[in-house]
């Protein structure tokens, strides 16, 4: 279990004592390095930091009570294997060492996950030439066990599913990337680290004096405060912000872009009584000229099966329902000439998405094109997700790693993580190896 702090510990650090279960640790004020972000990247960053650089001192701080519960909480829990993704491009090396390296770790670890499969399926003849393509594609990625199929192989990997070809990605799985996220804090703190919840940082300056008690002169140079005043110096920070990336990056500086924009995706999930009709994942041929890769069908760890989700754009960075509003979130959205670029280019398909949002038999009616014996009284509204997509002023979606560092003195002992594009769950060791690299390339470590 992972041993936190909160935010108010830190008002008393250096000369408290907390005890959190039945070991304990003495709260500093300050560490060699310091990251913002409790989600999956900063918590499998932060780890790979730690185990690189044993001696050195690092703090974790997470803005919510507990860690892991955007992002990284709210998705489908699939291990991608990187079919999808341009060969030779960062993501698909990612992607792919990053499924190869989720394994490995949950065998190590014995966190369960299940190797279902993944069939992409064509349901119409224009798709066959696209689904050829991705399995090209895959095969230059290196994606194991990769293979096309006719309608009689669908049914025998999924007989409920019909469909004239799909390809066939044995290696894909599904596990709890939460849980996942949980076990890296774990490791993190056996390894030395300290996690702080409940501390949402809200600032980062040079500081004007040593810290109180410490003999080290200047040897900690930032000193990082939150909304409630706490205090942490450090020498270096690391941001892995997630759905507030961009916002964290302006305080030491940055652009404003890439802007993150909010995107929404709801879930319906099958009835206990309808779980038989899905074994493993069941995804469409993706359409190019739309952003996003369409409904699929996904079984989970606990036995359910999510189907979805639609992309709708969010009124808040972490609302997960449909009345949920922030005005700044929704004014930053509307006021941005790149989401207004994109939704230009896809008004038609933005509408079918929130018309399906509201009327969910207009979603089910995409999903029985794959299993035709699904009704929309076999399905009831799920959980919903929040993606953190990137955008530049163009409206393009940002599809690549955007790592920034501000302006002055400030800027060069600071790195964000601006972008980790989906699928992060899944690349996460490998994304934390590459970002470990960039932190060890621009800082004296």
């Amino acid at each position: 279990m992972i041993r936190t702090l909160s935010g108010a510990t830190l008002k008393a650090a250096g000369a408290a004592r907390p005890t959190h279960g039945v070991t304990t640790r003495r709260l500093h004020s300050a560490y060699d390095v310091a990251v913002v972000g409790g989600g999956i990247v900063g918590l499998a960053t932060v780890r790979e930091l730690i185990l690189r650089h044993p001696s050195l001192s690092f703090i974790l701080l997470e803005k919510e009570k507990e860690l892991a519960v955007h992002q990284s909480g709210h998705n489908s829990g699939v291990i991608h294997s990187g079919i999808y993704y341009t060969p030779g491009s960062l993501k698909a090396r990612l992607c792919v060492r990053g499924a190869t390296l989720a394994y490995e770790y949950c065998d190590k670890k014995g966190l369960p996950y299940k190797k279902c499969g993944k069939l992409i399926v064509a349901v119409e003849q224009e798709e066959i030439p696209r689904l050829h393509a991705l399995y090209e594609r895959g095969m230059k990625n290196n994606v194991r066990d990769l293979s096309i199929v006719d309608a009689k192989g669908i049914r025998e990997r999924e007989p409920f599913c019909r469909g004239i070809m799909a390809l066939d990605s044995p290696y894909t799985g599904i596990v709890d990337w939460r849980m996942v996220a949980l076990r890296y804090g774990q490791d993190f703190e056996e390894a030395g680290g300290t996690v702080v919840t409940d501390s949402e940082v809200n600032d980062f300056s040079m500081a004007t004096e040593s810290p109180a008690g410490s003999t080290e002169g200047m040897k900690y140079p930032i000193a990082i405060r939150d909304k409630k005043g706490n205090e942490v110096r450090c020498r270096y920070v690391l941001t892995c912000g997630g759905l507030y990336s961009d916002r964290l990056s302006q305080i030491s500086g940055c652009s404003r872009e890439p802007r993150i924009v909010p995107f929404r995706g709801d879930y319906l999930v099958l009835k206990p009584e309808k779980h038989y009709l899905v074994k493993g994942n069941i995804y469409p041929v993706p359409d190019p000229r739309f952003p996003f890769l369409g409904v699929h069908f996904t079984p989970r760890m606990d036995g359910g099966v999510w189907l979805g989700p639609n992309a709708v754009l969010a009124f808040k960075r972490e609302g997960y329902k449909l009345y949920d509003f922030n005005p700044r979130d929704f004014a930053d959205a509307l006021s941005f000439r790149g989401l207004q670029k994109l939704v230009m280019k896809n008004v038609t398909y933005g509408i079918g998405e929130m018309y399906r949002g509201v009327f969910i038999g207009a979603q089910v009616k995409i999903l029985q094109k794959y299993i035709p014996e699904l009704s929309l009284s076999d399905v009831l509204r799920g959980p919903a997700g929040v993606r953190a997509q990137a955008l530049d002023r163009d409206g393009n979606l940002v599809d690549d790693f955007v790592f920034d560092g501000g302006v002055g003195d400030v800027g060069s002992r600071v790195l964000h993580v601006r972008n980790a594009p989906s699928p992060a769950a899944t690349s996460s060791l490998a994304i934390a190896e590459m970002v470990a690299d960039e932190v060890e390339s621009r800082f004296a470590l």
